[in-house]
């Protein structure tokens, strides 16, 4: 949807019902129908319970057994989960899904982790919302309180 509510970010799997509207000579016009379905429109965001939403990515690491336990560590100190651990040789691929909002800065993050011998992909996976103790402070400077 081209109008926005949470901060700026669009709005999105909205549905709306028109149940009844009239046309008067003096007072309809196209812009009069487009005012009052905005003003419609704000009115329902206000009062619906919008959620926001976060960008989950497909994370695969690919690391020596030695570093193995300190980057799912990490990864689930990043609010991240770990699907599944696959075997190559000496070499493991850590599957897991993690919030985009937690990968910036991994690359060194992990480099650091592993003294320069994991790598690290990411793909986009899904959105999720946006827990409530992630999004307080957000969510308070567009004057929402939740929880």
């Amino acid at each position: 949807m081209g109008n926005r509510h949470h901060g700026g970010y669009p709005m999105v799997d909205l549905k709306a019902s028109l149940y009844d509207g009239s046309y008067h000579e003096v007072d309809s016009s196209e812009m009069a129908f487009k005012t009052a379905g905005s003003m419609a429109l704000k009115e329902g965001a206000r009062k619906a319970n919008s959620v926001l939403l976060e960008p989950i990515m497909k994370l695969e690491i690919v690391t020596p057994e030695q570093f193995l336990g300190d980057i799912i560590g990490d990864l689930n100190a990043m609010r991240g989960h770990v699907e599944m651990i696959d075997t190559q040789g000496e070499t493991y691929i850590v599957h897991g899904l993690v919030p985009l909002a937690e990968t910036f800065g991994y690359t060194t993050k992990l480099r650091s982790l592993s003294q320069g011998r994991a790598t690290h992909s990411l793909e986009f996976y899904r959105y999720r919302e946006l827990p409530l103790n992630c999004g307080a402070d957000y969510r308070k400077s567009c004057g929402q309180e939740y929880g």
